[in-house]
């Protein structure tokens, strides 16, 4: 399986991202933003959290209109697989490849901590390695987390089994439904808030991030 990391000025967990999808066996490329076309042969593109372009004007608004994200987007339109997570989750809302927006922290606080969640769904290659229902731990980072969405979005999220990751006990954000992660209608691509890639070596801590890169490099290697 082979990896595209995108890297935006202001991206802070793109090696982070990198060493989590090498592990699980992904061949990986970093991406400069001013690419304009995708390496050959990529089977998923990441979009790692940070803060693109000094989070100016909007989280993700700038690095949302980045040359590569040209390309990004034809790669999912063509049904790609997309991985977003924290400030990459922005970036695909303002990109118009997930539904919904980021808004800023109920709290109106930076929030760093590790956060309960529960895999709400099993049902996408991003989440098959986890058992259902599985109560699982990942940090999150983030001063603009508060998922929003109208209430047809979210109705039809729900409806339709989209909703990846809830936060399980206390939001730390404020987000409708205490959604952590949001599935596309095709469900190939992901955009979370938490932080898989920092739980993903038990030689360092909790490693309950690990299932998500070991389960999307299993099934896109035989795919």
């Amino acid at each position: 399986m082979k990896a595209g990391v995108v890297v935006f000025p202001g991206s802070n967990c793109d090696r982070d991202m990198a060493v989590a999808l090498r592990a699980a066996g992904a061949t990986v490329a970093m991406v400069w933003h001013k690419e304009t076309a995708l390496p050959p042969g990529l089977d998923l593109i990441a979009l790692p959290g940070g803060f693109s372009f000094g989070d100016y004007l909007r989280c993700g608004a700038i690095a949302a209109r980045a040359p590569v994200m040209r390309a990004a987007a034809d790669f999912v339109r063509r049904g790609g697989f997309a991985l977003g997570v924290c400030n990459g989750f922005q970036v695909l809302a303002e990109a118009g490849l997930l539904p919904g927006a980021l808004m800023r922290n109920s709290g109106l606080k930076f929030t760093c901590k590790d956060v309960a969640l529960t895999v709400e769904t099993t049902d996408s290659a991003f989440t098959a390695a986890y058992a259902p229902r599985a109560a699982i731990s990942l940090p999150v980072a983030h001063h603009d987390g508060c998922y929003v969405a109208d209430a047809a979005t979210l109705s039809a999220i729900e409806a339709e089994g989209r909703v990846a990751f809830r936060y399980r006990g206390a939001n730390p954000n404020g987000s409708a439904g205490a959604i952590a992660g949001v599935l596309s209608a095709n469900r190939r691509v992901l955009g979370m808030m938490p932080h898989p890639e920092r739980a993903a070596d038990a030689t360092l801590g909790p490693a309950d991030g690990a299932a998500l890169f070991a389960g999307l490099v299993s099934a896109l290697e035989t795919a």
